[in-house]
């Protein structure tokens, strides 16, 4: 079968957040991941533009694909445009294509209307972070203010509720799927125990069977148990086994 748009597996800094950028990104490529998303808490912090060079530098020489800024800037909350301008200036530094945001609130609308206008301005696309007690919990919820913030850089996040069975968690995913731009990826139990993500098998192979023959998704894995770079190398052998069957169309 000939490969047609293959979803990149890659990692999330924020599952090491005690480790440097260079260590993080050294462990994502021994891991044969192709793309990082930077954490805006710890790694490349808002305003630190040596930092966001020096990840985007890193990332060059390893091979990787920023993929993602994940900024904590939360459409709902914003303080004003300075702050938006600060976290979006900072992913064009890092070189990301992508800007992850949060969103609570009967102002995120309004507020994602002004993020998105500021990213059209630098290049930049717009993610919705897909979370537990925020504005973006289901996929109703999330289609609604897609629907109310509409923009053609404007897109969402996708990852599972650790409190829903596989089936329920693969509905939602379908219903938001055309919305979506990159995965987190991880398996957790309803108490948000860390499991090996090679036990979410049910859940992740029809996932990204679903997710697959969109060009740009990544498949970011978020997290591991004890955050352990030795579960890291677990964790990746099984994602890129799972987009190994995906019919030619992983990594």
């Amino acid at each position: 079968m000939t490969a047609i748009a293959p979803i990149v597996p890659g990692l999330c800094s924020v599952t090491f957040r005690s480790l440097d950028a260079a260590t993080v990104a050294r462990h994502a490529a021994d891991c044969h991941l192709r793309a990082i998303e930077w954490g805006s808490d710890v790694h490349v912090p808002v305003g630190d533009l040596t930092a966001a060079r020096g990840a985007r530098t890193i990332c060059g020489d390893l091979g990787l694909v920023v993929a993602s800024y994940g900024s904590y800037l939360s459409a709902g909350r914003i303080g004003g445009v300075g702050e938006v301008r600060a976290v979006l200036d900072t992913a064009a530094e890092l070189g990301a294509s992508n800007v992850r945001v949060w969103a609570h609130g009967a102002a995120a609308a309004a507020d994602l209307s002004t993020i998105c206008a500021e990213a059209q301005d630098r290049g930049l696309a717009i993610s919705l972070e897909y979370h537990p007690g925020t504005a973006t919990e289901t996929a109703a919820s999330t289609n609604s203010l897609l629907d109310t913030a509409p923009g053609d850089n404007l897109s969402t996040y996708w990852q599972p509720d650790p409190s829903l069975a596989p089936a329920a968690a693969l509905a939602e995913l379908e219903a938001v799927l055309p919305r979506v731009s990159h995965l987190h990826v991880f398996w957790w139990q309803p108490d948000y125990t860390r499991l090996p993500l090679a036990d979410g098998g049910d859940l992740w192979l029809p996932a990204l069977r679903l997710a697959s023959g969109t060009t740009g998704r990544v498949a970011l894995i978020e997290f591991v148990r004890d955050d352990d770079p030795v579960q890291l190398r677990a964790d990746a052998s099984a994602l890129h086994s799972w987009l190994g069957r995906l019919g030619g169309r992983g990594s």
